[in-house]
């Protein structure tokens, strides 16, 4: 990687849109890059929509304002697709990775999405392997099969730090996220 990606995470509180980018920005910068991830808070309650922040870099990374034009979009709750307009922005060589029921295909056909959809149904796999329907560990594994810009067992660690006896059910959530996510370009 020589450009910055910047990363865009749409998601409700305490669904793991923060975390998400926490993670990934950790695993990074133990990979020896550049990173950043902060959240953009309000008002914010736990169901409320939350957007956070991630920025990965192999360069030091001197800006630090919010992401108005990301490289990528991850939507954690399908939900927000009919609240909040995730596409916002979106750079036209952009990518969206959706936690869907739905294929890349209808969700294109649904919102007239010009960009390249990714979609992976996150909330069955986290219910499988966590036992609970928060997806951000699903999604980082469906987002690093899209852009692979820190590798997966690099995450481990992050997980065993943050999840501790929950970290091995995260990280199959994030192993089989990472198999099962398609994109239609």
């Amino acid at each position: 990687m020589t450009e910055m990606l910047e990363v865009r995470w749409h998601g409700r509180g305490g669904l793991g849109a923060v975390t998400s980018a926490e993670l990934l920005a950790r695993a990074a910068a133990n990979q020896g890059g550049y990173s950043q991830s902060f959240p953009s808070f309000g008002p914010e309650r736990r169901g409320a929509p939350v957007v956070a922040f991630l920025r990965i870099s192999d360069e030091f990374i001197r800006t630090r304002t919010g992401i108005r034009t990301p490289d990528a979009v991850v939507v954690i709750d399908p939900r927000l697709l009919r609240v909040v307009d995730v596409t916002a922005g979106l750079k036209p060589e952009g990518k969206l990775i959706i936690n869907s029921v739905k294929t890349p295909e209808q969700l294109k056909s649904d919102f007239a999405y010009k960009w390249p959809v990714a979609s992976v149904d996150a909330t069955r796999i986290a219910r499988e392997t966590i036992g609970l329907p928060i997806t951000n560990t699903a999604m980082i594994g469906a987002f690093l099969k899209i852009y692979g810009v820190v590798e997966l067992d690099s995450l481990k660690e992050e997980l065993e730090e943050r999840f501790g006896a929950r970290s091995a059910a995260n990280f199959t959530a994030l192993e089989r996220a990472y198999n099962e996510v398609v994109i239609k370009e």
